[in-house]
C-alpha cells in the first residue's frame, strides 16, 4: 500500500511538473509576443502641437530610407507624420538629432492605418522605398546660406552634392534622382543686377568668372554656355529626373528654354546689341511652366519679365501670407505629398522673382499655393516628360525681404518652418513608391 501511495505521488508531482514548465513557457511566449507588438513601429509625428523639430524629422527619414528601411508617409495625418521601422538604434537617432517621436504598437499601426484607408478620409500611406541622390546646382565656393535649400539640406542633416556648368554640360546629373537650381539666370544676364551694381568689385569679378567658365567650355557668350546648361536639365527632367527651383532660376529657366535661338542680351552682358523684336519670336511651347509673358526690355531693370508679381503686389508684410490648396490624398498622392504641412497658411516672403502671375502659367500646371487676392502663384508643380518640377517663389521663407549681403538665416530659430517644409517635402518626393497616377 504504501509503494502504491508513493508511485501515484510521483505521477502526480510529475504532471503538476510539466503543467508549471508549459504554463511558463506559454508566459514567455506571450511576453515575447507581448514586446515585439508593442514596439514594431515608431512614429514622427508632424503636427504643430507635437513636433519639436519638423525640420530634423524629413532628415531623420532620409536617414532611415539610407538604411534600406522603408518608410511610410501618413499623408494629411497629423500634419503628414513619417511611420517607420522600430529600432534602438532609430530612438537614438531621433534623441540625438531632437526629433520628437512616438513608440506605436503593431495593433496601433495597423489600426491607424485601417483608419487611413477609408474612403471617408482624406489621408493615404505612400511608400518610401529609398533615399533619393540629391544635386545641387550651384556655383562652386558659394556657402550653404546663400540658398534656402542649400541651407535646409544642411541643417536637416541631408547629403547633398554640388554640381555646375562643367558637370551638367558632361551628362553628370544622370547620377541624380533629385536637381535643385540655386538661384541662378539662365539668360546670361547676370541676375539683372547691372543697374544697381555694375560697379561693385563682386559684380565685375562674378562676370568675369562666368566669361571665363563659357570660354573654356567652348562658347562665345555666356548667355549661349547658359542656355545650353538650360537645354542639358531640360532633358534631364523630361527623362525622368526631379527638378526643384526657387527664385530667379524658376522664371529665368524658362525663359531660356523659350528663347533657344533669340538674342535677348543687350551689349552690356554679351557684347552686341540684342536682335531687332525679340519677344516676337519667344516660343512659348518650350517652357515648362509659363507661357504669353513678355520679356524685360530694360537692362538696368531688376526684373527678367512679366511673370513675376513683385512689383504688382501691394501686399504689406503683415498680412503677407499664401494658402496651399487642398488635394484628394487618395486620387492626388503628389500634390499632396509636396502640400504637406501642419498649416495651410504659409508666411510670405520676397526674392527677385516672388511670385507668378497666374495669367501666364500654363493650364496643364499644379498651383499648389497662392494668394488669391492678388491673383498670384507662389508653389506650382507640373511634369514634363517623365519627369517631375516644381517652381516656389521667393528667397528665404524666413528672412522676409532678403537683400545681398544680409546675414544668413538661423535654423535653429525656426525649428518648425511651414515655409522650409515644402522645400523638404520635394527632398522626399522622389523617394515615393512610383504608381501610376490617377486622372
Amino acid at each position: 500500500m504504501m509503494i502504491t501511495c508513493h508511485s501515484r505521488n510521483e505521477k502526480i508531482f510529475s504532471k503538476t511538473k510539466k503543467l508549471i514548465r508549459i504554463r511558463f513557457l506559454a508566459i514567455l511566449f506571450l511576453m515575447f509576443f507581448s514586446v515585439s507588438s508593442y514596439a514594431s513601429y515608431i512614429l514622427l509625428p508632424m503636427d504643430a502641437e507635437t513636433q519639436r523639430d519638423h525640420l530634423k524629422a524629413y532628415g531623420l527619414t532620409y536617414w532611415t530610407l539610407s538604411k534600406q528601411l522603408k518608410v511610410k508617409w501618413l499623408l494629411n495625418f497629423r500634419g503628414g507624420s513619417f511611420l517607420l521601422p522600430d529600432s534602438e538604434e532609430i530612438r537614438k537617432e531621433c534623441q540625438i538629432r531632437g526629433v520628437s517621436f512616438e513608440v506605436l504598437s503593431d495593433a496601433k499601426a495597423e489600426s491607424i492605418l485601417e483608419d487611413i484607408s477609408s474612403p471617408s478620409k482624406n489621408q493615404d500611406a505612400v511608400v518610401l522605398e529609398k533615399a533619393p541622390k540629391i544635386a545641387v546646382y550651384s556655383p562652386k565656393g558659394n556657402q550653404p546660406w546663400d540658398d534656402a535649400v542649400t541651407l535646409v539640406l544642411t541643417y536637416a542633416e541631408i547629403p547633398y552634392e554640388v554640381v555646375y556648368d562643367e558637370e551638367v554640360l558632361s551628362d553628370g546629373l544622370l547620377l541624380y534622382d533629385w536637381l535643385h537650381l540655386h538661384h541662378e539666370d539662365f539668360t546670361g544676364q547676370y541676375g539683372k543686377f547691372y543697374g544697381a551694381y555694375r560697379a561693385a568689385p563682386w559684380y565685375i569679378e562674378e562676370k568675369k568668372k562666368a566669361e571665363a567658365l563659357a570660354a573654356k567650355l567652348g562658347y562665345d557668350k555666356v548667355s549661349e554656355e547658359k542656355r545650353a546648361v538650360a537645354l542639358k536639365i531640360r532633358d534631364y527632367v523630361v527623362g525622368g529626373g526631379f527638378m526643384f527651383a526657387m527664385c530667379s532660376a524658376t522664371d529665368s529657366f524658362d525663359i531660356a528654354l523659350a528663347a533657344e535661338n533669340v538674342d535677348i542680351c543687350e551689349a552690356m552682358f554679351d557684347g552686341d546689341p540684342s536682335e531687332p523684336n525679340y519677344q516676337a519670336k519667344i516660343d512659348y511651347n518650350k517652357t515648362f511652366a509659363f507661357t504669353d509673358f513678355n520679356l524685360e526690355r530694360n537692362p538696368n531693370r531688376y526684373e527678367f519679365s512679366s511673370i513675376d508679381m513683385t512689383e504688382k503686389r501691394y501686399i504689406p508684410k503683415q498680412t503677407d501670407y499664401f494658402s496651399l490648396m487642398d488635394f484628394s490624398a487618395k486620387w492626388d498622392p503628389i500634390p499632396t505629398m509636396l502640400c504637406q504641412n501642419h498649416t495651410a497658411l504659409v508666411k510670405g516672403f520676397m526674392g527677385q522673382t516672388t511670385s507668378f502671375d497666374r495669367n501666364e502659367i500654363k493650364a496643364n500646371v499644379l498651383v499648389l499655393g497662392e494668394n488669391k487676392t492678388n491673383r498670384e502663384a507662389r508653389y506650382i508643380h507640373g511634369i514634363k516628360g517623365q519627369g517631375f518640377f516644381t517652381f516656389y517663389g521667393g528667397h528665404d521663407p524666413e528672412d522676409y525681404r532678403h537683400r545681398v549681403g544680409d546675414p544668413k538665416t538661423e535654423l535653429e530659430l525656426h525649428p518648425t518652418s511651414p515655409g522650409y517644409r515644402l522645400i523638404l517635402n520635394n527632398v522626399l518626393f522622389p523617394a515615393a513608391k512610383k504608381k501610376k497616377q490617377k486622372t
